[in-house]
């Protein structure tokens, strides 16, 4: 491994997209207007938007023996990710429906991790050396949060920067965010973890600031169109997004800021360079459809930024 390497531990699954006026009640049936199938899970996405970004990432994860699991290792071969991954025929590949409101583009998700929802600490000790010698950790709670505690637990003691996407939102202790040097919520995530409704920058501050007495060395709340504020206990900074476009679709985009985040962190890019460089590969992303397949490429990034 090399310093720069970025280790990410998370869920792989395959998206399963529908777009229409509005979402269904219960009971009802709609028509749709359209539907896609594509790679998705926030782990995997955000190791695709480090990769092609420009990090050197490593993925560890679990999978099933299917047509999904193909898909994913397809993904990663193509992607230039290393990945670390077990498979077991006695489950299967995680599966994610996603709405997408025609209007908007905004989206609602359910998440079904399947093999993932497994991963324990056996797959972060069979990993701990690799975790340990990276340069950057990130995981989110699509797998449990027991494992994730344990690997940025190695991170930590390895002095590799911690990150932790709280996706999806659950309870968060001090044992759980003093391993965190960033931890990365959106609105609704920093809403249900500190308690606080975040409607506006100065809301994000405070939320941002409750992070950070629960144990967190610094918070980034990623704010959609209004790009994100990071807080730590030095300064604060309101980084906007970039208009490159119409927005097309805004699943993934809070991966692909992650993702951007880990390799500027990675290249060592001081923090108000880092969240410009994450903000433009999330901007970049919600102009196209999908998760993976929307994020962009470290050219395209530069541009924008330059």
């Amino acid at each position: 491994m090399s310093n720069k390497d970025i280790v990410i531990l998370g869920v792989f699954v395959a998206d399963t997209a529908y777009r229409a006026s509005r979402q269904p009640k219960i009971g009802e049936t709609i028509i749709g207007n359209e539907f896609s199938l594509g790679p998705g899970g926030k782990g995997s996405n955000q190791a695709v938007a480090a990769a092609l970004a420009g990090g050197n990432v490593h993925f560890i994860s679990r999978l099933g023996k299917d047509d999904f699991a193909n898909m994913a290792i397809s993904l990663w071969e193509k992607s230039g990710i290393t990945p670390h991954v077990t498979q077991y025929s006695n489950s299967y590949t995680g599966a994610a429906y996603i709405f997408i409101e025609d209007k908007t583009g905004n989206n609602a998700i359910i998440v079904s991790p399947g093999a993932a929802a497994n991963i324990n600490d056996d797959d972060i000790t069979a990993n701990k050396e690799l975790i340990h010698g990276s340069r950057v950790f990130m995981t989110q709670l699509e797998q449990s949060l027991d494992a994730a505690g344990t690997a940025l637990s190695f991170a930590k003691d390895g002095g590799a920067i911690t990150i932790l996407n709280p996706a999806p939102a659950q309870p968060l202790g001090e044992n759980i965010l003093k391993l965190c040097d960033f931890v990365t919520p959106n609105e609704i995530e920093a809403e249900q973890i500190t308690g606080t409704p975040v409607k506006s920058i100065n809301d994000a501050e405070i939320a941002a600031g409750k992070l950070l007495e629960k144990g967190a060395s610094a918070a980034v709340i990623t704010l959609g169109e209004q790009g994100a504020l990071f807080k730590d206990n030095n300064q604060i900074i309101h980084q906007p997004s970039y208009e490159v476009g119409p927005v097309v679709e805004t699943t993934g985009a809070g991966d692909a800021f992650n993702g951007g985040l880990a390799v500027a962190l990675a290249e060592e890019m001081p923090i108000d360079r880092a969240l410009r460089f994450a903000c433009a590969t999330a901007s970049i992303s919600v102009t196209r459809r999908g998760t993976a397949p929307s994020m962009p490429d470290r050219n395209e990034i530069d541009a924008l930024i330059k």
